[in-house]
């Protein structure tokens, strides 16, 4: 018997039923704890991408209207076609829409006198570039094929954003928290920057997650420092967590590698790429009524303005698991920068890793742990990577950065403190040692026209004083942040001050690795050696004592190496340069390193033979 007319409309209803059954099934897949790439989200063929912009509470481009964020959407088809719900992986910046280019004179001239002021400096005008509605394409191949919608944001003040930059002002916080809001159906978002017609996530399962390298990672914690529901988890990778400690260091003016002559108002102009006309307004009142009157590069103390750039001081609202990510020899955003971070969201009880590779600025921790962490935290796959009894994971010095070794915690649970004395010779080489020092005197001349590796290298100088332990045994771990306690006397009434830890004999050629001859650094400014808010003349003849912190490390320093802790005064690559001739006079019996030694004293003694 033939079909009929109605069996083959019942077989092709039948047919449709099941397809769409089918298409509805597309969902994320997992396995091993892990989010995996699934085929019907892969094809970005196939991703609906639009923009739109998200109204805040406030107006910091004096416009009367309250700002606008720009925001981008990339989401897979299924949220459109079968009602598919995901959670969001979300990256905000202030560069996506360009920077400013390198322009004679737009850097601070650091030629000058300590306490002086020096010339005004170029205001370069950013070009601003960029095509709707796309703002950027990063995290979008890693994270849409396996199951996650991607939404970036230009920060205030760039871009499409309506705004200010302010450069760690409080609109910096709460622009990605609105973004969030509007994610989790609290908040208004339009299809025009002056517009009226509605947009909404419907999309959204209201789980979002952030992540982002430098300023693109300090905007995560911006935005967790605000509490915000629905931001469940951030991995900050290499975060400026602290405008102070991006550009001072313990009262010091003291500026990031590679960036001489950088201050904050210097990235405020190499990020200001919004609309031309509310340039001059934002430039009057952030850039020069704002950080002139609080950036301070005269003295370099603490003061409101730093603390209110500061976001250790506002994580008592911050709810977010957290994911850390840093490499010791970032001399760029510096390490301390995560750490301290790290430290305080532990001790607030919140969920916590770090990741600690040993190259520089940037690199983010292998996929699989961020995978783990967004999985749980996003998606509610019960991993119980929360419950990972190792907290840590730390490249090794000759290691690949996808293998980091697990260990309980940073610092290393097993380092104790040991305390290094000074013995003579510095201008060639005193010794580092346990042993108790005599009350000894010497001096260094500055001059900053001899780098920190010319200083580190040659057999004798008068502009630096270095004290080196015996060769070591065997390999020596130490894990921590180092500290040291510098008693001196200037005959200027300042001077700058600076430290190196370093592996000697210094290695040269092709094959040296970033880990070889620079262990750790800092720089202090002695007039602050009671207060980071107040500082007093050094008195010619008068000593004091200043305590303060090296970069935090972990490292293995190698058998046949030597430790040496070199004093000296400005350095090249970071302080201000004045005039030869400051002379600084330590006394060595009230000047000490300690060094944080995985095994402690007893680790160390096996090393090092005294």
């Amino acid at each position: 018997m033939k079909p009929t007319l109605k069996t083959y409309n019942t077989l092709i209803l039948a047919l449709a039923i099941s397809i769409s059954s089918f298409a509805q099934d597309v969902k994320p897949v997992f396995k091993n704890g892990e989010a995996q790439v699934v085929e019907a989200f892969a094809n970005p063929e196939n991703w609906i991408r639009h923009d739109l912009w998200v109204e805040t509470n406030f107006d910091t481009d004096g416009d009367g209207e309250l700002d606008r964020m720009h925001v981008d959407v990339t989401r897979p088809k299924q949220t459109e076609t079968e009602g598919l719900k995901l959670p969001i992986v979300y990256e905000s910046s202030p560069y996506y829409a360009g920077v400013a280019g390198d322009v004679p004179g737009v850097m601070w001239n650091v030629k000058h006198e300590l306490g002086e002021t020096t010339k005004e400096r170029t205001h370069p005008e950013v070009q601003r570039r960029g095509k709707r509605p796309i703002i950027s394409n990063s995290q979008v191949r890693t994270w849409v094929p396996r199951g996650y919608i991607v939404v970036h944001s230009s920060s205030p003040g760039t871009g499409l954003s309506d705004g200010a930059p302010t450069i760690g002002g409080p609109n910096e916080s709460l622009a990605p928290k609105f973004v969030i809001d509007w994610l989790c159906g609290r908040a208004k978002g339009y299809t025009e920057r002056n517009g009226n017609e509605e947009v909404k996530a419907f999309w959204s399962t209201g789980k979002v997650g952030m992540t982002g390298t430098s300023y693109n990672g300090t905007i995560p914690l911006a935005a967790a420092t605000t509490g915000v529901d629905g931001l469940e988890a951030i991995i900050p990778v290499a975060p400026n967590t602290s405008y102070y400690h991006y550009y001072r260091s313990n009262g010091l003016v003291r500026s990031p590698g590679g960036y001489l002559g950088e201050d904050i108002d210097v990235l405020y102009d190499f990020v200001h790429s919004g609309e031309e006309a509310n340039r001059p307004y934002n430039n009057k009142m952030v850039r020069d009524t704002e950080m002139m009157q609080g950036m301070d590069r005269i003295t370099g103390d603490y003061n409101d303005f730093w603390a209110g750039r500061d976001y250790l001081n506002q994580m008592e609202d911050m709810e977010a698991a957290l994911l850390m990510s840093h490499g010791f020899n970032d001399w760029n955003v510096m390490p301390e920068h995560s750490y301290r971070i790290y430290k305080a969201a532990k001790e607030k009880g919140l969920p916590v890793q770090i990741y600690y590779h040993q190259n520089g600025h940037g690199g983010p921790p292998p996929l699989s742990m961020m995978n783990r962490w967004f999985t749980k935290y996003l998606h509610g796959v019960d991993n119980g990577v929360e419950d990972e009894e190792n907290k840590a994971y730390i490249v090794r010095e000759d290691d690949n950065r996808q293998e980091p070794t697990a260990y309980k915690d940073y610092p290393n649970p097993d380092a104790e403190n040991v305390v290094l004395n000074l013995t003579k010779g510095g201008n060639s080489a005193g010794g580092l040692t346990t042993k108790s020092s005599n009350a000894d005197f010497e001096k260094l001349k500055d001059d900053v026209s001899f780098s920190g590796k010319d200083l580190a290298t040659v057999t004798e100088s008068n502009n630096r004083l270095l004290y080196v332990t015996n060769t070591l045994k065997k390999d020596l771990h130490i894990s921590g942040v180092p500290k040291v306690s510098i008693t001196l006397a200037s005959n200027k009434p300042s001077a700058n001050l600076s430290v190196w830890l370093v592996s000697l004999p210094w290695q040269e050629g092709d094959d040296v690795k970033i880990t070889d001859n620079i262990i750790t650094r800092g720089w202090a400014d002695p007039k602050n050696h009671t207060s980071l808010t107040d500082e007093e003349p050094l008195v010619a003849g008068e000593y004091y004592t200043m305590n303060f912190d090296l970069q935090p490390d972990d490292q293995i320093i190698k058998k046949g190496q030597q430790i040496g802790l070199m004093i000296f005064s400005s350095d090249q690559e970071f302080t201000l340069h004045p005039k030869a001739g400051t002379e600084l006079t330590i006394q060595l019996d009230k000047t000490n390193l300690t060094l944080p030694v995985v095994g402690g004293m007893k680790s160390f003694e096996s090393v090092v033979e005294e």
